[in-house]
């Protein structure tokens, strides 16, 4: 065995596919001196027993464009490297024995015509001639998906490994890392049970123990192992050669052939936590006891599905660990805490099929500072502190496995590890029936007056006549929309200006008392936020960012502050903030002791006293009425809000604002906004400062050099009854010209709305179809917004 080199510009901590694959890449992409350290054998953890389905459609573009590269990758490697992958490609049958899950994959269907993913509908007589051992008395429809096959895990390591050594990579096995080195945050070197090697950057992607790898670099990873069960049996007589696999969500199975029997694997409703220390470092090519207790559940399902199982030897009941996180998306990218360490790991049962375009995503980061494409969803800085929590892990992980297979209605929020971070007034919100959603730890009202769970359904939803409610109420009276939970960021100092027009693209010169609404771009001139910035005093601004962004904002905006003097904090839990919107406005702040505030103008921020208690109101809307965001200190939320709703106002949840929002054509990040899309293209320009200096500057004049246009088109569709959700396709004249973004019903407007996308150059007033669930709508295109109460000059903040 070679001997560990001194240094090295990376080192990949983990041996499975995740560290084979950025390995691999980071050797293609020139990082010659790249070294991957493996604690025992390469794919010894989680990658062995793997059943490595590769299927591509996943719920965004981006995902499933990243498991795409991974179809082509595992082919394209048999002829690089001479090595077998065992990519076989026998499609995927996905079938449907309820109603809603039959809308839910033909959602998808529609979902993989906009991907450029072949897929169709096909009746159960249709999906049992192509799983003739399937018992198809309760099948409603199924969808057929071609091109999906399977991978041999071990032989994916092996060429990945072949192909990077080919590029001077090196591989040390059996070598442990027990410790890594930080100085000033700053990643300086692991490590090992043979020596220590001093490094730039590192790349975790230790699967099964990467919270517990974290913490040596004093960063959070927030997931945790499972157990996870398939079935293995002796061959059975009907399966001859290769068979599709054959997805029964309904029953929480997937199915295929395995040497000439069947592998029968589930992910049951709710899964079987692994606390920490039970996998310990010799914990190699190893298993989990059998439990049949817990299986039999499905086991059930499966017989009813595959009567042949009834008499067919069993094999073996397969117990691996998997990892998975809080939300069910992996972690990919930088930590928070700590420069220099990547992540890539809590693979949530999808490694091998994630794996070659994951991988590639995370060299492309470590090498390029960003991936290749926009994965906000996976991003490392994404969770709460507080979801590192062990409680709260040994809670969720085990539901976010049963969700894998759950049907995606609107609205569905997880149950397990809530309650973690309560709003300045959830007392009061509870006692008016709020039904809350959980976003970055907290619980935000979603809607009120409805203290029964909802009915989860795909037409129009239990919660439509609350929301309409709330909506009037904006619209005709007045309304609070709580908007506490937004990350608040104070930048002070005698450099404070300096430091925003450098890393802001707006106009932050502004004097003291204004309100600049800003983009937050990366060097290539695309959104990494949106912020609004409250300019408090010549040497303080007061930044508003989102909810589940202020971790990630605030890492940004810390790195970028080098060399000025500047002091970042974030003030997220001192503050509390009421939007207080309608035409009574004006009414309630003169009736609450403010009257001042209605001679504030748009975008001015002022002091004022309600109910005695200090507060600063901010006079702009994000839902299209006039009125002001008013923020005060958490403890005098109580106050404050006794007081504007004794002079009448009426309170509002996230269903109504995302509904007004869209129709008033306002932009938000993670739909319309992401770090593939630049103010141009989102129709922002006009908040962006011309004579540059900022972050970004110079690829937004080579943008507009080059004649980017706007992409953000509104949409009302003409059917009442519609309900889109996102990510819809839209067709014009037969052919997809885009996507939906944002979705709701527009109550000021009597329709479904959306925001979408653009591929394809629209006119207003364009006719076009929304195909929902391959169901098409007819809808007209708006290039502004559906609904503008009173031609103001409003502009979102987040």
């Amino acid at each position: 065995m070679s001997d560990l080199p001194s240094h090295a510009s990376v080192v990949v901590i983990g041996g499975g596919i995740m560290g084979c694959s950025t390995l691999y890449h980071l050797a293609k992409m020139g990082v010659g001196d790249a070294i991957l350290l493996e604690r025992n054998k390469l794919t010894g953890g989680t990658t062995w027993h793997s059943a490595a389905q590769v299927r591509a459609l996943r719920h965004s573009r981006n995902l499933t464009r990243m498991i795409q590269y991974s179809v082509d990758l595992y082919s394209q490697l048999e002829q690089e490297t001479g090595q077998s992958v065992g990519w076989i490609q026998k499609g995927s049958l996905s079938i449907a024995t309820t109603p809603g899950r039959l809308t839910h994959i033909k959602r998808q269907e529609a979902l993989a015509h906009a991907y450029g993913i072949e897929a169709c509908s096909v009746s159960a007589d249709e999906a049992r001639e192509r799983w003739p051992l399937m018992n198809a008395e309760d099948v409603l429809g199924a969808v057929w998906s071609p091109d999906d096959g399977r991978v041999s895990p071990s032989d994916v390591c092996a060429a990945l490994v072949k192909a990077a050594k080919g590029q001077g990579a090196k591989i040390f096995e059996n070598t442990g890392v027990t410790g890594i080195l930080v100085e000033n945050n700053q990643i300086k070197g692991v490590e090992t049970s043979r020596g220590t090697i001093m490094c730039d950057r590192i790349a975790l992607c230790t699967g099964l123990w990467s919270r517990e790898a974290g913490a040596m670099a004093g960063a959070e990873v927030p997931a945790l192992a499972c157990e996870h069960f398939y079935l293995l049996t002796k061959p059975i007589e009907g399966i001859v050669g290769n068979t599709p696999t054959l997805s029964d969500h309904d029953g929480h199975l997937y199915i295929r052939d395995d040497s000439g029997g069947l592998l029968v694997g589930c992910f049951e409703p709710m899964g079987k936590p692994i606390k920490p220390g039970v996998l310990d470092e010799n914990f190699e090519f190893s298993l989990l006891a059998e439990d049949w207790d817990h299986f039999e559940p499905m086991m059930v399902n499966a017989l009813h599905r595959l009567p042949a199982l009834e008499t067919a030897e069993v094999k073996m009941l397969l117990n691996g660990p998997e990892s998975f996180t809080p939300d069910g998306m992996f972690m990919l990218g930088e930590t928070a805490e700590t420069r220099g360490l990547f992540l890539g790991c809590g693979m949530n049962s999808v490694g091998l099929a994630s794996g070659g375009g994951a991988g590639m995503n995370l060299a492309h980061c470590i090498v390029h500072g960003h991936t290749a494409y926009d994965l906000s969803e996976a991003d490392a800085k994404r969770f709460a502190p507080v979801f590192n929590s062990l409680d709260h892990l040994l809670a969720r992980a085990p539901e976010i496995l049963g969700t894998h297979y759950e049907i995606a209605y609107p609205g569905k929020q997880l149950r397990t590890a809530r309650n973690l971070q309560a709003l300045p007034l959830e007392p009061a919100y509870r006692q008016a029936h709020a039904h809350m959603g959980q976003f970055y730890g907290w619980e935000r009202p979603l809607y009120f007056g409805k203290s029964a769970e909802p009915e989860l359904r795909f037409d129009r939803p239990d919660w439509f006549e609350n929301v309409a409610a709330e909506v009037w109420s904006a619209h005709n009276a007045a309304a609070i929309f709580d908007s506490s939970s937004f990350g608040k960021i104070d930048v002070t100092g005698p450099d404070a200006e300096a430091f925003l027009l450098k890393t802001c693209a707006g106009h932050m010169g502004r004097a003291p008392g204004s309100v600049i609404y800003s983009a937050v771009l990366n060097e290539r001139g695309t959104f990494e936020s949106d912020i609004t910035a409250h300019r408090i005093a010549a040497d303080h601004y007061r930044l508003f960012v989102g909810t589940n962004a202020v971790r990630r904002d605030l890492a940004w905006f810390s790195r970028a502050s080098r060399g000025f003097d500047v002091r970042i904090e974030n003030s997220t839990t001192k503050y509390a903030v009421l939007g207080l919107m309608g035409p009574d406005s004006s009414q309630i702040v003169a009736d609450c002791g403010a009257p001042e505030l209605n001679d504030l103008g748009y975008f001015l921020v002022g002091p004022a006293q309600i109910a005695g208690n200090r507060v600063r109101a901010a006079r702009m809307s994000y839902v299209g009425e006039a009125g002001w965001e008013i923020t005060c200190l958490a403890e005098n939320a109580a106050p404050v809000y006794g007081a504007l709703t004794a002079a009448g106002a009426q309170l509002a949840g996230m269903f109504a604002q995302t509904s007004m929002r869209i129709e008033k054509g306002f932009c938000a990040m993670g739909h319309e906004l992401d770090s593939d899309t630049g103010p141009i293209e989102a129709g922002l320009d006009f908040a962006v400062r011309k004579a540059g200096g900022f972050i970004g500057s110079d690829a937004m004049q080579q943008r507009r050099a080059d004649g980017a246009v706007k992409q953000v088109f509104s949409l009302m569709l003409d059917d009442e009854a519609a309900v889109p959700l996102g990510h819809e396709p839209v067709y014009l004249d037969g052919q997809i010209m885009g996507q939906t973004t944002s979705c709701a019903f527009g109550h000021r407007v009597g329709r479904p709305v959306a925001l979408g996308h653009a591929k394809l150059p629209l006119a207003d007033g364009d006719r076009v179809q929304v195909d929902i669930a391959r169901e098409f709508f007819d809808a007209t295109v708006t290039l502004g917004p559906l609904f503008d109460p009173d031609g103001s000059r409003m502009r979102p903040q987040k």
